[in-house]
């Protein structure tokens, strides 16, 4: 019989190899956009899109004003704001689309995948590689034995819970005053 502990010691450490190999540089230079930033933006589908909600919900916690690319209260972009994109290929369709339409808004765009040479890299203003295995079978691709890309989902939730906590520890946020900001219509 498999065991639960057995799959998620697999997992684990799955997890923490893979946020280990994230270049840190790249990270703080993403951090730096943030802060940067008016209005923050992500765009992702499937699974990708559930951890950037995620991401954002974390970061409206910490003061950011973010958006999803499609919600019905989703402002305009301009060149004062920040688009961040999951995607692992770098190749999905609706991404693309809209990476490409920041642009010409000249917005900053900032992707966070698994592939450095894919298409979404002309649009890419900075890129934040998660090495985890794709479908390309690229070098140094971190192997899974989880189903199809859910390394590297957990991997960008954990990637977006590490960035809200630097920003905490860099900011000095008082955990407890967090709450003000918590959804209360629940």
């Amino acid at each position: 019989m498999i065991k639960f502990d057995n799959v998620t010691k697999d997992i684990v450490e799955e997890l923490s190899t893979t946020l280990s190999h994230v270049d840190s540089e790249d990270v703080d230079s993403l951090i730096d956009e943030i802060k940067k930033a008016e209005k923050v933006f992500f765009v992702g589908v499937g699974r990708v899109l559930l951890s950037l909600k995620s991401i954002a919900k974390r970061l409206a916690h910490l003061g950011v004003e973010t958006y999803i690319v499609g919600q019905v209260t989703e402002p305009a972009i301009t060149e004062k704001d920040l688009l961040i994109v999951g995607s692992g290929s770098g190749e999905t369709a609706f991404p693309l689309i809209i990476a490409e339409k920041a642009k010409k808004f000249n917005a900053r765009v900032a992707h966070i995948g698994a592939n450095p040479d894919s298409s979404m890299r002309q649009y890419s203003d900075l890129f934040v590689r998660i090495p985890v295995a794709t479908k390309l079978q690229l070098p140094g691709e971190i192997p899974s034995v989880q189903p199809m890309t859910s390394l590297f989902e957990q991997s960008l939730l954990l990637l977006g819970d590490t960035i809200a906590l630097l920003l905490v520890r860099e900011q000095d946020i008082n955990m407890h005053d967090l709450w003000q900001y918590h959804a209360n219509l629940e």
